[in-house]
């Protein structure tokens, strides 16, 4: 059955609860690489709850959205692409909350037949005890077997070009070779990311890493190199997937400042591969 653009602008779920401890956010951290040594007393506060109060990485809330591809969609599952990820803080992710979830289709685009279809998913994460709002997330689907089904044409949402000269700096970040399978106990259990024989089925040699890991190791270069492991300096990041990492890996984060704004690409050079491109974040004034 083909999509249906007004069934897709339909879609609202309102006020889902979510549920995160501590111990939930520091295998958040541990997952994307946080505490791999454990001496390190700039990382430590991130996966060791003792002492100072525990520090959140700032895209963990990626992870805190249910299912953030509403059920019901309409669309062939197994040629789904997830292209862009976008958020924006509006104060620091505490250690451990009870949350409410809203989420919406912001808008669908045709493509044709062969370029799929374009859905453009939002959410936003409030605080269940007095409705503040922590964060808004967004993200990009490429739906590959969607195309044609009569919606409007369009191109989504303009990306973020960074500055053509050298990066400022660079950050190197070798994954570990069982990293997906420490990610995916962060909520995402799709079996590319475990299981040999389904990825060999997709056109992989080994499972692949979750593309929000490859997000959150951005996200842990940037703290490290120019914001000094201080977590309430980000409150947007926003990157475009363009290639799988695999587990063992080393990613190359590049990094434009320009004031409160730095730019961003993330590389695997053993491969020569871009595994993010227009990368954006945004800090605190």
């Amino acid at each position: 059955m083909p999509l249906n653009y007004d069934d897709l602008m339909s879609k609202v779920e309102l006020d889902l609860p979510f549920s995160y401890t501590d111990a939930d956010a520091m295998l958040y951290a541990l997952s994307i690489g946080m505490g791999r040594n454990p001496l390190d007393r700039r990382e430590l506060p991130y996966v060791y709850e003792q002492g100072e109060i525990l520090k959140t990485v700032p895209t963990m809330a990626t992870v805190l959205v249910p299912e953030m591809f509403p059920v019901g969609l309409g669309w062939d599952y197994t040629q789904i692409l997830h292209s862009e990820q976008r958020l924006r803080l509006y104060r620091p992710l505490p250690p451990s909350a009870d949350l409410l979830i809203n989420k919406r289709v912001v808008d669908a685009f045709d493509r044709g037949p062969k370029l799929g279809a374009l859905i453009l998913l939002e959410a936003e994460g409030r605080l269940a005890s007095d409705d503040t709002v922590l964060f808004t997330m967004g993200c990009t689907i490429v739906a590959r077997g969607d195309g044609g089904f009569g919606g409007p044409r369009g191109k989504g949402i303009p990306p973020h070009r960074a500055p053509r000269r050298e990066p400022d700096l660079s950050c190197d970040i070798e994954t570990r070779l069982d990293q997906s399978l420490l990610y995916r106990l962060t909520g995402d259990l799709n079996p590319l990311h475990a299981d040999p024989d389904r990825a060999a089925a997709v056109g992989f040699d080994r499972p692949i890493l979750h593309g929000l890991c490859t997000l959150g190791i951005a996200c842990k270069a940037v703290l490290q190199t120019i914001c000094d492991y201080d977590y309430t300096l980000i409150e947007q990041f926003d990157a475009r997937f363009s290639a799988p990492v695999f587990p063992g890996d080393t990613v190359t984060t590049e990094m434009w400042q320009d004031g409160n704004v730095i730019s961003f690409g993330c590389s695997v050079k053993e491969r020569d591969a871009i595994v993010l491109r227009n990368g954006k974040c945004c800090l605190v004034v």
